[in-house]
């Protein structure tokens, strides 16, 4: 049972570093950052505590709408899905995705106070 983990985990790690754009891994590598600073900051809610309420939730959702809209990123710049996006280029993408994640965190300042 172990032996088949280990084997399918060192294939799908084999298959991603060889077919996979370099643009994908830096979006992944972006996803795993925002995945883990969002565990952190809630982890470190529970452990301490929410005294500045406001804070905590602007960071955690800051954390989750970065994740989201990465997310979008990483389906639109993917050549796998060129046929579904024809109208729409990796620059146009690249520059959607950073218009709204310059509304996000207005957002987010606002919402901090």
């Amino acid at each position: 049972m172990a032996l088949s983990v280990f084997s399918v985990l060192w294939r799908f790690l084999s298959e991603y570093t060889t077919g996979t754009p370099n643009k994908l891994k830096v979006i992944d590598a972006y996803l795993l950052y925002v995945l883990l600073t969002g565990a952190f900051e809630f982890l470190y809610c529970l452990l301490v505590g929410t005294f500045p309420f406001n804070s905590f939730l602007s960071g955690f959702i800051s954390c989750v709408g970065s994740f989201i809209l990465a997310v979008c990123l990483r389906i639109q710049v993917n050549p796998q899905n060129k046929r579904h996006f024809v109208l729409v280029s990796p620059e146009r993408a690249f520059a959607d995705f950073l218009f709204a994640h310059t509304i996000l965190h207005l957002v987010v300042v606002n919402y901090i106070g």
